[in-house]
């Protein structure tokens, strides 16, 4: 008595060969197919990288910056006017024990800065005039374009130091300004509440502090003596401990203004820079979206191309079928090229991807960040669309009748 007949098991390299045997026979719809589910890989690597880079370039501006800084501004009194801080907060904010810096600015009100005395007075340029305390711009973490920084002699006297958005609306050019703040025997020279002011220095953009930008500092003493300033300071800027942030800020309000403390705004600059970047979330949301989109027109195409290539090898099958090949072989050899032509889409928009965000991140001098999860998972959502995709044409394959494929012409 004969043993019946067993169909020869198939090995993993066995199934990757058969499979990639489709793939080999039809190069062009192959590259088309896959491109398919490259560019749809491509959008969705690039946009996480891309987003990923512009998070870790505000975290490395933020570390370069400090997210230390807290600000104290006065807000609006019970009647909806404008309030006031007391002279002594700044004193009284330094005295607290986390605070490790301490520096204000008051705004002087009524006086505008011109380029010369024969300027129309209502061109102000929207340029504030403020009072400044000398340890303002390490407070802030601010640098110098060119120049100096007041001291304790030029704060005294008509010195200003220009904000960089103040500078260019005044027409003053960093470049004339030397190390010394001077500019030949003359100095630079702007027009403030009919006096001179010799231009000292100019700023460059101040990120956590943008309304310095638009400023004309002057010494506290030399506001109070030349421009008339009435000593209260309008934004008190305070560094504390990093772990101990918080803490302080639960107590600025109160420190500052005892008596009326709900009239008292504490903000942290640092959360304007992470909103913008919460902002950006939702493009990137909107370009996933639009890049799934692409996704699921890839996996259409690998589910036509299969569809079209069970149409086509229908003699094949039969052969394959009649020679003791079992329906799961059959449908194994399907999925099997269906998930190699979605790997290969994978792949290739993977590194299309992350070429996109290595390129776009250099142009905007960023490091180059692609989460590991957005790489592997561009691969893994290609292997289950190629799953998906195949699952059909691979049912439809196997089920052929191994005498109704090979009498079909």
């Amino acid at each position: 008595m004969t043993k019946p007949l067993r169909p020869v098991r198939l090995y993993l390299s066995d199934v990757l060969r058969v499979g990639s045997a489709g793939l080999r026979t039809r190069p062009m719809r192959v590259f088309l197919s896959a491109l398919g589910i490259a560019i749809g890989i491509a959008a969705m690597t690039a946009v996480v990288g891309i987003s990923s880079s512009s998070r870790a370039e505000l975290d490395r501006q933020l570390d370069a910056l400090g997210t230390n800084l807290l600000t104290v501004a006065p807000g609006s009194d019970m009647f909806g006017g404008d309030a006031t801080l007391p002279d002594e907060s700044i004193g009284m904010i330094a005295r607290i024990g986390p605070v490790t810096e301490v520096a204000a600015t008051g705004k002087v009100s009524g006086v505008h800065v011109y380029r010369s005395d024969h300027i129309p007075a209502a061109q102000t340029g929207a340029i504030s005039v403020q009072a400044a305390h000398l340890d303002l711009l390490r407070t802030v973490g601010a640098s110098l374009a060119n120049g100096i920084w007041l001291n304790d002699a030029t704060a005294r006297y008509p010195a200003v130091v220009l904000g960089a958005a103040a500078a260019r609306r005044l027409g003053v050019d960093t470049a004339d300004l030397d190390t010394e703040g001077t500019e030949g025997t003359q100095g630079i020279q702007v027009y403030l509440d009919r006096r001179w002011f010799t231009v000292v220095g100019v700023l460059r953009p101040v990120p956590l502090a943008p309304e310095l930008d638009a400023a004309a500092l002057v010494g506290w003493a030399a506001a109070e003596t030349y421009l008339g300033f009435d000593g209260h300071p309008t934004t008190v800027y305070t560094r504390s401990q990093d772990e101990q942030v918080e803490a302080v800020r639960s107590v600025l309000a109160a420190t500052a203004n005892p008596q009326n403390p709900n009239e008292v705004k504490v903000s942290r600059p640092s959360d304007a820079l992470a909103a913008r970047q919460a902002t950006d979330r939702t493009f990137t949301g909107l370009l996933l979206g639009l890049g799934a989109v692409a996704l699921l027109v890839g996996g259409v195409g690998v589910a036509n191309t299969m569809v079209i290539s069970v149409l086509e090898r229908r003699a094949e099958i039969g052969l394959r079928r009649a020679l003791g090949a079992t329906r799961g072989q059959v449908l194994l050899q399907f999925l099997a090229e269906s998930l190699l032509l979605s790997a290969l889409g994978g792949v290739g928009g993977v590194f299309l991807g992350v070429s996109v965000t290595s390129v776009y991140a250099l142009t905007r001098d960023w490091p180059a960040v692609v989460p590991p999860w957005a790489t592997g998972g561009g691969v893994v959502a290609t292997l289950v669309i190629g799953a998906v995709a195949g699952l059909y044409p691979a049912v439809r394959a196997a089920r052929l009748a191994p005498t109704e494929a090979l009498a079909t012409p």
